[in-house]
């Protein structure tokens, strides 16, 4: 009964993200159902392109919740991750305390009462006022939840992954001067890495992990078909083809399946129905990224073709 639940649970899920556009396979949708039933954030790896950005989008559109992200790069600190002070509002503050020093000292007879009075009122400047958050505090004190994406983790510097292991583990951060901020509704979070360079264990530890890869072809054919519904179904089953045949080859960046979008759109756009070498050879720039690329791929494009039109036909 309780392997039945989940498997609907599951199902649910991925109707859900199905209904905002994103194909997920049953990998994927496991892994966000889980997340959601224990509050464990999501690290997300594979190559550039296959939809790991696109799943916090489409998560946070099902569940009406908005959507927080945080764009990793290198240098990134908490200044700009999670909270920092607002000088400019503390030094006009300051200027009014020293415009109303009399008022704020009271009379005061002694040097040492005097400072008594200026360290109870010097607080007030760093307190909840003064503060600017950041993505990540954002997130902890949006009321009803959020979806928290922290984007290309890998990018940032490794000391930065400290900063994040009590926001991962407990949904909350510690400030020096204002004590611990919890979250009132845990937001949902997605991390995701391109696996420009290995991750801590301490980071791994406290997130599912989810790999996406290439999707195997009718998934794929299911992903165009979503994206693009113009598309005849003929032309989508020999692109989609065409393209894992071209991953077969050796090059420096492989098409991934935000290229196959993209070609889909511009062969719709060029009314073909269906391909040919000349629409390949004037377009497959759409797909590759680089010259080299693009001239280690031209000489297997009519074979390609070929293989692509016979899966066509008996797949």
């Amino acid at each position: 009964m309780a392997d039945q639940k989940a498997s609907t649970s599951i199902e649910a899920v991925e109707s859900g993200l199905a209904a905002q556009g994103y194909i997920a396979s049953r990998q994927i949708a496991t892994a966000v159902y889980l997340s959601q039933q224990i509050e464990k954030p999501i690290l997300v790896e594979g190559p550039a392109g296959v939809g790991k950005t696109e799943l916090a989008k489409a998560i946070a559109a099902w569940r009406g919740k908005k959507m927080i992200r945080l764009q990793c790069y290198e240098g990134l600190d908490e200044a700009k991750a999670l909270y920092e002070w607002k000088y400019a509002k503390q030094l006009l503050y300051t200027q009014i305390l020293k415009d109303k020093l009399g008022e704020v000292l009271g009379g005061a007879q002694t040097l040492h009462a005097a400072l008594d009075q200026l360290h109870d009122f010097g607080d007030v400047f760093f307190s909840k006022e003064f503060v600017e958050p950041r993505p990540l505090l954002q997130a902890l004190e949006q009321p009803g939840g959020c979806v928290l994406l922290i984007d290309e983790i890998d990018k940032s510097d490794a000391e930065f992954e400290s900063l994040l292991l009590e926001i991962l583990s407990d949904f909350q951060v510690t400030i020096p001067e204002l004590g611990t901020v919890s979250a009132i509704t845990p937001p949902t979070v997605i991390l995701t890495s391109n696996s420009e360079r290995d991750l801590g264990d301490a980071l791994k530890r406290r997130c599912l992990h989810l790999h996406i890869g290439f999707p195997e072809q009718r998934l794929e054919e299911r992903i165009v078909e979503s994206r693009v519904p113009g598309i005849s179904q003929t032309l989508r089953r020999q692109m989609v083809g065409f393209i894992h045949e071209i991953r077969t080859l050796d090059l420096k960046k492989l098409p991934s399946v935000s290229e196959t979008i993209d070609w889909a759109r511009v062969l719709v756009l060029l009314q073909a129905g269906e391909l040919d070498t000349e629409i390949v050879k004037d377009t497959l720039n759409v797909l590759l990224k680089y010259e080299a690329d693009i001239e280690a791929a031209a000489p297997h494009v009519t074979t390609f073709i070929a293989k692509a039109a016979r899966s066509n036909v008996f797949g």
